[in-house]
């Protein structure tokens, strides 16, 4: 049974040296930080279980972000914007922006109406 060689992945110096830095900043969120890790080690030559073990992931992440970094490549985007995660597509919309506007006017409407009649809302 022939073994599945993950791609290769080449960084340029100045990659490397921004990923570096990145990895060891303080201040950069830990899932950055992993990532840069990640991409890091695989272009060292680590596969996928390696990398998995050596930073306590599963392999399906190691894969997933050398993936994204290798498809990533030629866009033009900063290092950062490469470790980011995709926007992810929520449920539809379900009011137009003329729609939330109106309700809030009428609702400011009707608390300033009750304020200046010294009702209260519970009569």
């Amino acid at each position: 049974m022939a073994l599945l060689m993950p791609k290769t992945l080449k960084l340029s110096d100045g990659e490397r040296h921004q990923l570096n830095q990145l990895s060891k900043r303080h201040n950069t969120p830990q899932q950055i930080v992993l990532r840069a890790k990640i991409i890091l080690m695989a272009s060292d030559g680590q596969n996928h279980r390696g990398i998995a073990r050596s930073l306590e992931i599963n392999r399906q992440m190691a894969s997933l972000w050398r993936n994204r970094w290798l498809e990533s490549e030629g866009k033009d985007l900063s290092i950062l914007q490469r470790l980011q995660d995709r926007e992810r597509v929520g449920a539809p919309v379900k009011f137009s922006m003329e729609q939330v506007t109106e309700l809030f006017a009428c609702s400011l409407f009707l608390t300033v109406r009750l304020w200046t009649t010294n009702k209260s809302l519970d009569s």
